[in-house]
């Protein structure tokens, strides 16, 4: 059984779904799953793996089915803790556990920051933030040439950039900046210029996530149990190198969980991962305490 409910934030109206009961029938949290800019329609798989479960997604403001009225388009952490706060108390149902995806890594790590009470369990899978790197410098120029090439010749472009730069395994080097500028059509995208400059994760409107710097003292201090998680077939890549970075920077290890960035989705979105695996993992985890 799923039900699609509304809350009201500051500026937004945040759409999710409710997959099972709430009260849970056996008095376990509800498992909340939030990505970005990924919506609620990329955990499909994932929590087909949990039928036992009361599965919560959503979409992040501006983003499918939830609006925002606050004027702005870029995307904060911050505010969108705030969403995900409200969200957790209109369930009635906390301290949750979380599985965070990507850019939701980042919004969970903010939300953990500022609400320390919402979240039991956090799974912050891969947390794309710039600053934790080594290499952080190079990084901010290597993200700025897929923004630079999405500006300047569109989608495909950018698209390409993007692929090139997060599947690039190890520090940028003077190597990378060096590569000539992908071709889109071997990566099967569009040459031809739609237009548009508002894809949000090509564009600025992402930047305050990328460039986020996790409140260290806060997620330490905080109650909640903080996992952070990286796919094996990641290493050296870029989100795998900020989430080892950010597990150290926690004083722990990453968790490794199979496949990749996007390991836990299904085929439908043409970047199949490995859903059953990572759910057995994810169970495992979130049973360890």
């Amino acid at each position: 059984m799923t039900t699609t409910r509304v809350v009201p934030t500051d500026g937004a109206e945040i759409t999710y779904d409710v997959h099972g009961p709430l009260p849970t029938a056996d008095g376990t949290p509800p498992l909340v799953m939030i990505g970005q800019p990924m919506d609620a329609s990329g955990f499909t798989a994932l929590v087909a793996q949990f039928p036992d479960r009361t599965v919560i997604t959503y979409d992040p403001r501006g983003l499918g089915r939830s609006t925002r009225s606050d004027g702005r388009v870029d995307q904060t952490p911050q505010t969108q803790a705030a969403d995900v706060h409200a969200l957790i108390g209109a369930l009635d149902a906390g301290p949750v556990e979380l599985f965070a995806s990507s850019g939701g890594a980042v919004t969970a790590l903010a939300l953990v920051a500022a609400y320390p009470n919402d979240v039991a369990t956090l799974v912050a899978h891969e947390p794309p933030m710039l600053p934790v790197l080594p290499d952080a410098a190079a990084a901010v120029r290597a993200r700025d040439g897929f923004l630079a090439a999405y500006q300047a010749k569109g989608w495909g472009a950018g698209m390409a950039a993007f692929v090139a730069m997060t599947s690039w395994r190890g520090e940028f080097t003077d190597e990378y900046f060096a590569q000539p500028a992908p071709d889109p059509a071997a990566y099967g995208m569009p040459t031809e210029d739609d237009g548009n400059r508002d894809d949000p994760l090509l564009s600025d409107r992402a930047l305050a996530i990328t460039d986020y710097r996790p409140d260290v003292a806060a997620l330490t201090a905080a109650p909640t149990r903080v996992i952070i998680a990286v796919g094996e077939e990641s290493a050296g890549t870029f989100t795998a190198r900020t989430a080892t970075a950010t597990a150290a920077l926690l004083g722990q290890e990453a968790t490794v969980f199979p496949s990749h960035h996007g390991g836990f989705v299904g085929g439908e979105h043409g970047y199949a991962g490995q859903p059953e695996a990572f759910a057995r993992r994810l169970r495992e985890v979130l049973a360890t305490k």
